[in-house]
């Protein structure tokens, strides 16, 4: 691919800038690829939770769809919060034919714990988007829905459901292990041949608002840039966790504080 990279989120607006589409455009940008945007819904949210949702028609996501894939070239694409069967049908219908990787944050439930997807809408997610996707990120409680099985407490319990999302359809899948006890953050790369250990330490911050985002996005931004599974999602990684480090010295909001996408201008090369 000549010239910058392009990575595409198809997303929604996180009206306070700390996740979503927003999150996912300062991570592109920080790591100095391209965004393209496709707008799946507007929030009116904050760092303390989610006030309102309005969902975007499904024709009219598939028509900025249609507009981008028409015109750019995309490397790489990332999903968000998508919220409705007919949304995730026409973009799982997209990404079928989509030649390039893409990866799926399949986004359920905000940090706050309101729900972000409509009940109808996983079994569409399970049926047509993820068979699609070249990697899958749940978080544990998103495997959980996802596998039918009880949310994860060991890292065993991260390979078992990884394994039963593989026998269901799925290509790959990053099992994110932070919301485990323990001062360790270790995620597991499950896909049909095996499990790796994804090592991460803990990092002691209230502001994690659009850790999933980002970690998605910075996968995707270096799928784009030609990166293998594995190394992408490893410098994906490292990506967050600087991310993370970085967060206090941000002062956003009351509630859940964003990371900081934007350390990486001062340390551009990270993982």
């Amino acid at each position: 691919m000549a010239g910058r990279p392009i990575a595409l989120t198809i997303a929604g607006s996180d009206s306070s800038g700390g996740a979503g589409i927003q999150a996912d455009l300062r991570t592109f940008s920080s790591l100095g690829v391209y965004g393209a945007t496709v707008l799946t819904a507007l929030t009116a949210q904050n760092t303390r939770g989610v006030q309102a949702v309005e969902m975007m028609p499904a024709c009219f996501v598939e028509a900025q769809m249609a507009s981008v894939f028409d015109d750019l070239e995309v490397g790489a694409v990332k999903t968000g919060m998508l919220g409705t069967a007919g949304i995730i049908m026409a973009v799982a219908a997209r990404i079928a034919a989509f030649p390039g990787p893409a990866v799926v944050d399949p986004v359920m439930v905000a940090t706050s714990g309101d729900m972000l997807i409509q009940e109808d809408a996983v079994a569409v997610l399970k049926r047509d988007l993820i068979p699609a996707a070249a990697l899958i990120t749940p978080n544990l409680d998103e495997a959980a829905v996802l596998s039918e099985m009880t949310r994860a407490e060991t890292i065993d319990d991260m390979a078992a459901q990884g394994h039963a999302l593989i026998a269901g359809g799925a290509r790959a899948v990053l099992m994110k292990g932070g919301h485990i006890a323990g001062g360790r953050a270790d995620d597991l790369l499950v896909t049909g041949h095996g499990a790796v250990l994804i090592a991460g330490e803990r990092v002691e911050t209230g502001n994690t608002h659009g850790t999933g985002c980002t970690l998605s996005a910075a996968i995707a931004v270096y799928l784009a840039s030609g990166e293998e599974l594995e190394g992408a999602v490893r410098r994906g990684k490292a990506y967050l966790e600087a991310a993370l480090r970085a967060a206090d010295r941000l002062n956003v909001g009351r509630g859940h504080g964003p990371v900081d996408h934007l350390f990486a201008l001062d340390s551009p090369r990270v993982g």
